[in-house]
């Protein structure tokens, strides 16, 4: 395959977004995809764009095999006219992690005025040298369409004159007013067989946030969590008048730049930031080296939650607001919303599908956790599915819904009280807008609901009375707005027991007809392929005929997301060697299930080690399909499971998503109470795809 190099056709390109998205697409398929810039200006370490990398695609190469040579090594070689050896060094370093890869990624320079020689017919020069084809990202921003069209038509002659291998042009960050008019203009500029991508620009791209001023101003954080660090800042005020005054100028995730012995100013946008009769703000920035008295700084490191952060720097306040001035947005390892931000403008508009077919990509037989996550977020987008989310005032209940709306992964609807979620969404800054919030409580749809419930649970001596009050019940309420087809699926448990989100289902959703119990399954996403373990959250202890319903459906929930089942039904022995109540249930489980499914690659009783490794099966089970290639494995009984799946997350390292029902009629999918943003995110896209399954079987 051929490597890529991604060049910017000019200072500003915004190529970070691109790099990241095809970086997305590469590691999804292919597992030795490696990352190289030709020059870095400054320690490689210190190389925002290196470390995004780096970190996110957890790269085993150390930083120094990253990198061709420093922005000043190439000054110097430029200036005394070595410009062929200053190629060969760059190409040396890349050939050399070209041996370890079987395709490359390469980042161009940037344009950022330390080589001022080296620009685009260089970065053209390099992919050459190396054999890559090009992709040209243009510069969009603050351009009307002419102007835009016109760099385009400019990048494209110099790819021309230079002999590039030209794989797309990317124009980059148009406003989304010209889009189509850029795309059919452009069309008409380059060759039809050449491939154009025009990527709208997206506000929280464009804005930088506390933190990259935090960092490109090297300033002190004074006082502020983490999350401060990733607020977006929309504009900056110079805080110079008395405070009456200065609160006229209050706007909307607005830095408040002023001299650090202001305390009236200080403590003015602090309260302002809390009042909901005044916009929200960013953060704080103090001047000229000096910081809050001391009983005021006591004040602020007192604060039990801050999300305005407060940094300060020795420049005085006309240096630091031209400072700040020239901030330009970036993408920073672990700002999980510009990484959402980036990848969900990438990928709805660019042709995955067809660059994959251009680079010539083949699916990699192994799966990593990254290839399975990627692979869920795409199927999950294909066909958009709406997903109700009953916590909706948890903090990791509504980054992840920023992330998966930045995303285009699913139509979200939060349930809970509209104030106070939406309180807590502009406290933390995210972009939530036009996302269905509603409250149970006096929803017109509860009366309707409750009728739903009472006429299922009748029988059951639910009263009319009783329905309706159960309907005020954030799990009863979403259950019931997947039961009735106004959501499609739900996701809840990081604030609620698993008994408290799955027993409504039970009530009303109920099995599919050929499923006799509901059931889970957990992906653990090992770093070469994934496995599917079940059941480790439902059944306590299974009997024989639940144990092979239990493996049917967790085989079809495994073949539902790519994984190809061979069943292992788990015991403390392997083959007929072993005797006892315990070995027998999973011998007849076994039996019940080869009955019901004749055309499952199925084994047991078999020890987990001969259904996982090659040599231990050759010993104890040679004649076996499935002994030493195992890919789903159940477990004798809920004990067992859960502490299996556990240990082998804690110990291995594997990214376990889960727990994944199965059998109900309309997925509903609970969470862990200690489930991460990311978690999360996983699990809704797995909801989605349930519910896609489900409409094409039915």
């Amino acid at each position: 395959m051929q490597s890529i190099y991604i060049a910017g056709a000019g200072s500003g390109s915004g190529k970070s977004v691109v790099v990241l998205g095809f970086m997305e697409m590469l590691s999804a398929v292919n597992r030795r995809v490696g990352f190289f810039r030709p020059i870095v200006s400054g320690p490689v370490e210190q190389d925002n764009l290196t470390s995004l990398i780096r970190e996110r695609y957890d790269l085993p190469f150390p930083p120094e095999m990253l990198y061709g040579c420093t922005s000043q090594m190439a000054s110097e070689l430029a200036a005394a006219g070595h410009y062929d050896e200053l190629l060969k060094l760059i190409l040396n370093k890349f050939m050399l992690l070209d041996e370890q890869c079987d395709l490359i990624l390469c980042a161009g320079t940037d344009y950022d005025g330390l080589v001022p020689s080296l620009e685009f017919d260089f970065n053209a020069d390099l992919a050459n040298n190396f054999g890559c084809s090009i992709v040209v990202v243009v510069k969009g921003f603050q351009r009307s369409s002419e102007e835009a069209i016109h760099a385009v038509h400019m990048a494209h002659e110099s790819m021309i004159d230079r002999g590039g291998d030209l794989l797309a042009t990317v124009v980059n960050g148009v406003h989304p007013d010209f889009v189509d008019v850029v795309k059919r203009r452009a069309r008409a500029v380059l060759p039809q067989t050449e491939t154009l991508h025009v990527l709208p620009e997206t506000e929280a791209l464009s804005k930088p946030t506390i933190g990259e001023i935090h960092k490109m101003l090297q300033t002190e954080l004074l006082c502020g969590e983490a999350d401060a660090l990733n607020q977006m800042v929309s504009n900056y005020k110079v805080a110079a008048m008395e405070v009456p005054d200065f609160l006229n100028y209050v706007e909307d995730g607005c830095l408040i730049i002023t001299a650090g012995d202001r305390s009236d100013i200080i403590l003015a946008s602090l309260a302002a930031d809390v009042a909901d009769s005044f916009p929200r703000v960013a953060g704080l920035l103090l001047t000229g080296g000096l910081k809050p008295a001391e009983n005021v700084q006591r004040l602020l490191f007192g604060l039990r939650r801050s999300k305005v952060a407060v940094l300060c720097t020795q420049r005085d306040t006309f240096q630091t607001a031209l400072a700040v001035n020239k901030v330009e947005s970036v993408i920073l390892p672990g700002d999980d919303r510009k990484i959402a931000a980036a990848l969900g403008v990438f990928e709805s508009s660019v042709d995955i599908k067809g660059l994959q077919e251009s680079i010539a990509l083949h699916q990699s037989a192994r799966i990593t956790p990254l290839m399975f996550e990627y692979e869920l977020i795409q199927r999950a987008k294909s066909q958009r599915k709406r997903i109700v989310l009953p916590e909706g005032q948890d903090e990791r209940i509504l980054r992840a819904a920023e992330i998966l709306m930045l995303r285009g992964v699913a139509e979200l609807v939060l349930l809970g009280n509209p104030e106070k979620i939406r309180r807590r969404i502009g406290e933390m800054g995210l972009q939530l807008e036009g996302i269905q919030i509603i409250d149970p409580i006096n929803s017109p749809k509860r009366s309707e609901y409750a009728a739903v419930y009472h006429e299922l649970r009748a029988h059951k001596g639910i009263s009319e009375q009783i329905a309706f009050d159960a309907l005020e019940d954030v799990s009863y309420f979403g259950t019931l707005m997947v039961y009735t087809g106004d959501a499609d699926g739900m996701v809840s448990g990081a604030l609620h027991t698993t008994q408290h989100t799955i027993r409504p289902s039970f009530e009303t959703i109920r099995t599919k007809p050929d499923t006799k119990l509901v059931s889970s399954v957990f992906f653990m996403c090992m770093p070469d392929r994934v496995l599917v373990y079940g059941d480790c959250a439902v059944n306590p202890n299974p009997d024989a005929e639940q144990l092979a319903d239990i493996a049917i459906t967790s085989a079809g929930t495994a073949a539902a997301f790519g994984v190809e089942p061979r069943i292992a039904m788990l015991s403390y022995s392997t083959g007929s060697s072993g005797k006892g109540a315990d070995v027998e249930k999973v011998r007849e489980a076994v039996a019940i299930a080869r009955k019901r499914r004749p055309d499952l690659k199925l084994e047991g009783p078999i020890q987990y080690d001969a259904a996982v490794d090659a040599s231990v099966a050759r010993s104890k089970m040679p004649d076996s399909e499935v002994a030493g290639q195992a890919t789903v494995f159940i477990f004798p009984d809920l004990n067992t499971g859960n502490n299996t799946y556990k240990a082998v997350q804690r110990s291995s390292g594997a990214v376990a998503i889960g727990p994944v029902l199965q059998g109900l009629n309309k997925p509903v999918n609970d969470l862990s109470r200690g489930c991460s943003v990311t978690d999360i995110v996983n699990t809704v896209a797995i909801t989605a795809i349930q519910a896609q399954t489900l409409e094409e079987t039915s």
